[in-house]
């Protein structure tokens, strides 16, 4: 895998999932925009392992479910380094809220997730599409989640962004191909990351991991690192061929899904 002279912008790329798709790009030699939407000292901590490893990088605040800072990210990526060749759509956003309580979610809930893990994406790849299309090719990896493939998580708000994400990756992928650029969506499973802690705290977190690891044929929790991988290889030239793809990295979960299967995910 080489990024060799190849740009990347990540959202949401300060800590977690993000931050080690953006350590990877820097890891075989690419240039990076970090993006954090408010710790800015988690974002530069990042630039920093990015650049002992070799690679070059920027952070950018940046709340991205407002247009105006989707320019901002693309625009830094250009005045840095005069081109763009990956997306990584990570930025996220949940309420946790259980399934079968409808009263638990509102207009304006529905309407947060939706602007930064559906509206946003699709911004970003809006503002990215031209300089892609200049260089003759890109590639974009939205992170999705399997509860838009099978309407589980944490909340049925965020389920439906994820599947909404979901839709509009094959929307996009079969939009942009005769401009060599590429989408792809990746869905991960549950992730045992900070996201997860800082909402529920370290017992509830460690019952919630132990829980995931029993019903996963493959009896483990994925880390940030297992995701990244997938995430890399979409967004390098090993995947060229590649457009379309929803792939689910779960550990099997889905294989064996119990009915009535509504945990945070």
């Amino acid at each position: 895998m080489d990024f060799t002279n190849q740009v990347a912008i990540v959202t949401g790329s300060s800590n977690g999932i993000g931050a080690e798709a953006a350590l990877g790009v820097a890891r075989h030699g690419g240039k990076v925009v970090v993006n954090y939407a408010s710790n800015k000292q988690a974002g530069d901590a990042i630039v920093n392992q990015c650049k002992e490893l070799g690679g070059d990088a920027i952070a950018v605040g940046a709340d991205v479910s407002e247009d105006a800072n989707c320019k901002k990210l693309v625009d830094a990526a250009m005045d840095n380094w005069g081109r763009l060749d990956i997306l990584v759509n990570n930025a996220g956003t949940t309420k946790f809220m259980a399934h079968d309580d409808l009263e638990g979610l509102d207009k304006t809930d529905f309407e947060e997730i939706y602007a930064l893990n559906l509206i946003a994406p699709y911004q970003m790849i809006k503002q990215c599409r031209p300089h892609m299309k200049a260089n003759g090719t890109g590639s974009i990896v939205n992170i999705s989640s399997v509860a838009g493939v099978h309407g589980i998580g944490s909340s049925i708000a965020y389920a439906a962004s994820k599947g909404a994400l979901n839709t509009a990756t094959l929307s996009l992928a079969r939009a942009l191909a005769h401009e060599k650029i590429r989408v792809n969506a990746v869905c991960p499973g549950f992730v045992g990351t900070d996201w997860f802690r800082n909402a529920f705290g370290d017992e509830m977190f460690g019952k919630i991991s132990a829980s995931q690891k029993a019903v996963t044929p493959m009896d483990q929790v994925a880390s940030a690192q297992d995701i990244a991988g997938p995430i890399l290889f979409f967004a390098s030239r090993m995947s060229h061929h590649i457009t379309g793809q929803l792939l689910v990295v779960d550990g099997g979960l889905l294989l064996g899904m119990p009915a009535g299967y509504t945990q945070n995910i």
